[in-house]
């Protein structure tokens, strides 16, 4: 049971770092440092598609251990 709690710590701990890397892209979008048009081609949308889903999924498995932690 420790080891899916350190599980859960440490999927908690990479989305937190992720949310406040993709909160930094935005952040510099609105503030005009970086041009929207880097991240509006196909490639770069199907990849940052994934990527939120990946996301979404690891923060589900992160729930689920947390609620079933005893």
């Amino acid at each position: 049971m420790r080891k899916l709690v350190r599980l859960s710590v440490a999927i908690g701990g990479f989305l937190i770092v992720t949310s406040l890397i993709f909160t930094g892209i935005i952040f510099l979008i609105l503030l005009n440092m970086i041009e929207i048009d880097i991240l509006a081609d196909p490639a770069t949308t199907s990849v940052l598609t994934m990527i939120f889903s990946a996301i979404g999924v690891l923060d589900f498995i992160a729930g689920i251990l947390l609620i079933t932690k005893k």
